[in-house]
């Protein structure tokens, strides 16, 4: 697609793909989001990807603001990360011992936030998993605090009224998971001092932890209120529970040092635990979870709290989560930020022409739109994004795709940037912008 035509050509190869799947996957996808059931139409294959820009399977280009859900910090394919990670891929791809990189990249991880120490993983589930595991090795007990709305990876026991996923597909919860293993999790309302003082005063003795999203994202993005992550820290100290700091989403996106650079480090408190991924693998499946020396000497082989994984450390995706780190440096943050305000306010601008009620939230670089009822100002909680209408983003969402400006096709999710969207990217997504306002604002009122 040219910058002379900005609408995207039909989606037959796509179509024809997502066909096939469905006989030999699920839905037609790995994860569910993908299948575009929150937006309708035909979820877009992709061939290749390259700074801001998908390409799929028809020919068609899209500025991208889905970033892999977060991962593409530096842009698709960037040529340092693709030249480190195919040296690492010619020296072998596992190899099932310790290496060089995976030191390197713990270092790297240690440097930039107030952990002690880490254990590398695969993915983000494996992550809060493990986090979990050992808080709960460590003080004892067993219940755990979530936040509804914050979603932690399809961990059992943290599924219990989570976002992304769960929330784009109306699922409150899901079957498979049997009520054994969510009976010690405790649900309470996001950004909610008072329930934390609540259940705290209530069963103290009893909690392992508390988890959290540093900053929610999975259910559109809800920043914590100013001190809540403090609030949740110090209940935490005072009754003997571990706080554990999901990061997984904002680590080393929101800032050099995640969400915990924006708040903990200028508050002066650090989480007893916290869990990484997306950024850190560089686009390879590679996670983290880590925290206080003491805590973490609980963990196997130091500890009696067991943990392992076949491909933990893989040299190729711990080369290229470092390589990207690396280039992570204090411009591509203020290029991120500036970015970011500059298309949310454009976002906002065109909704507020055309008439379209919305409220437009961040943490740090990311952001996302809550088409919300008129009066609404701020969203504070999953029942507040839950509010929004989502036929409105329906409609919005499309009108971007088919002007070539891929959104994550769910309401509640984070849009994302990276440092390779220019002048040229930002400015395709600025004048797409118009067309889906009004496209949303010809969505008949709610009868």
């Amino acid at each position: 697609m040219s910058a002379a035509d900005p609408t995207t050509r039909p989606t037959d190869a796509s179509a024809a793909l997502f066909e096939r799947a469905h006989t030999v996957t699920p839905g037609g996808v790995n994860s569910p989001v993908r299948a575009f059931n929150a937006v309708g139409g035909t979820p877009r294959f992709i061939e290749r990807a390259q700074g801001p820009y998908l390409y799929d399977v028809d020919g068609n280009e899209y500025v991208d603001l889905v970033a892999s859900w977060g991962p593409m910090l530096l842009g698709h394919a960037h040529p340092r990360v693709v030249e480190a990670a195919r040296d690492a891929v010619a020296r072998g791809t596992s190899y099932g011992t310790p290496t060089r990189p995976e030191v390197e990249l713990a270092e790297a991880i240690v440097g930039r936030t107030p952990v002690d120490k880490v254990r590398l993983v695969s993915s983000g589930t494996e992550a809060t998993m493990s986090a979990i595991r050992l808080a709960r090795g460590f003080t004892g007990r067993e219940v755990v605090v979530k936040f509804a709305g914050c979603y932690h990876g399809h961990v059992d026991s943290l599924l219990a009224q989570a976002g992304s996923g769960l929330a784009t597909h109306a699922v409150p919860g899901t079957p498979g998971v049997p009520e054994a293993s969510t009976a010690a999790t405790v649900v309470l309302p996001y950004n909610d001092p008072a329930a934390v003082d609540a259940v705290f005063a209530e069963r103290g003795s009893e909690i392992a932890c508390v988890i959290t999203e540093a900053a929610a994202g999975n259910m559109g993005v809800v920043p914590p209120a100013p001190g809540y992550n403090r609030l949740l820290a110090e209940t935490c100290a005072r009754h003997g529970a571990l706080f554990v700091s999901d990061e997984v989403m904002t680590g080393f996106r929101v800032s050099r040092s995640g969400q915990w650079g924006l708040d903990g480090a200028v508050e002066g408190w650090t989480p007893d635990l916290m869990t990484f991924g997306k950024v850190m693998g560089g686009g390879f499946p590679a996670a983290a979870f880590g925290g206080r020396a003491d805590v973490m000497a609980m963990l196997s082989p130091e500890g009696p709290v067991y943990q392992a994984g076949t491909l933990s450390g893989n040299p190729v995706a711990t080369t290229a989560g470092l390589t990207t780190l690396e280039l992570a440096t204090d411009e591509v943050y203020a290029h991120l930020d500036k970015s970011a305000r500059l298309l949310s306010e454009a976002a906002s601008a065109a909704l507020t022409e055309a008439g379209v009620p919305h409220v437009v939230q961040h943490a740090g670089s990311m952001f996302s739109v809550f088409f919300t009822d008129p009066g609404v100002t701020e969203v504070l909680d999953f029942a507040g994004a839950s509010a929004q209408r989502l036929d409105r983003f329906r409609a919005f969402f499309h009108a971007m795709l088919d002007r070539g400006v891929y959104l994550p096709p769910s309401a509640f999710e984070a849009w994302f940037l990276s440092a390779a969207h220019d002048d040229r990217a930002l400015d395709r997504v600025v004048d797409a912008l118009p067309h889906a306002a009004r496209a949303a604002a010809d969505v008949p009122e709610a009868g």
